[in-house]
């Protein structure tokens, strides 16, 4: 069905639907390679086609020549030079919703990380602070602290909030699989009828659960204990089987009780 003309050019929803695809993949691909060397080597691969392009529309023999001979070359050129990009991309593909509503298997080693790196916590009385985002989006929150971007892992936990590391004060932020941040600054509760024995952490991850849908799992430096909170309320002193259980849920995810 056409929509309307451009000069002799007819228009149809399925022209404005592909376009709309493409520049929506540009758009991301821009925003994931946006400050990187990856974002110049991009600039220039887009020289090139303008060049091969005019070079074609002019009839430059030569230039044309030239660039249907490197043309065999470019997709391996590509791969090689964006290695990096394009495995952030297939990342960023595979942890959209959509994705995720066939493909629950990394939620589960994301689960077993975050209870093993909140036990380890617990052991060696390390204070901790792990706050994994849902749908509400806590930009801001990520902006307090220092940026990671780095798969979760119980190892990574400990190793940031040992307190000697000079990331351990504040709370890591998780966004599906990857470490978004850590010490960052959460908005205490003003909840009049909060636990007196409560501490800062824990008044921390009571205020953030209470201004959005975040889990976000505590462990005491004081007395060893984990807790968990979730929607205002706080849920304290579980074992590791049971956060494991509550996370599995709480995240959408049916994970077997095991052992840590």
């Amino acid at each position: 069905m056409t929509l309307f003309k451009i000069g002799f050019l007819p228009v149809t929803l399925v022209d404005l639907l592909d376009i709309l695809v493409v520049a929506f993949v540009f758009y991301e691909l821009f925003m994931l390679m946006r400050g990187t060397r990856a974002s110049q080597m991009l600039i220039g691969l887009l020289l090139l086609f303008i060049a091969s392009f005019v070079a074609q529309v002019l009839q430059m023999e030569g230039v044309s020549w030239l660039v249907s001979r490197i043309q065999t070359v470019w997709v391996i050129a590509f791969v090689i030079l964006f290695q990096p990009e394009l495995r952030r991309i297939l990342i960023h593909i595979g942890q959209s919703r959509i994705i995720r509503l066939f493909y629950k298997g990394s939620g589960s080693r994301v689960i077993d990380e975050l209870v093993k790196g909140a036990a380890t916590l617990s052991e060696r009385g390390y204070g901790g602070l792990l706050v994994i985002i849902r749908d509400t989006g806590i930009a801001a929150i990520i902006e307090t602290g220092t940026k990671i971007r780095a798969e979760v892992s119980a190892t990574l936990i400990a190793t940031v909030f040992t307190p000697r590391s000079p990331l351990h004060d504040g709370a890591m932020i998780i966004r599906d699989d990857m470490v978004e941040a850590a010490k960052c600054l959460l908005p205490l509760s003003e909840n009049p009828d909060i636990d007196p024995t409560m501490g800062t952490r824990h008044r921390a991850a009571l205020g953030l659960s209470e201004e959005s849908d975040a889990v976000v799992v505590v462990v005491s430096e004081e007395t060893q204990a984990i807790s968990l909170a979730v929607e205002g309320k706080m849920e304290r002193n579980i074992t590791p089987q049971d956060l494991r259980a509550r996370l599995g849920i709480l995240l959408g995810m049916k994970v077997a009780e095991r052992k840590v």
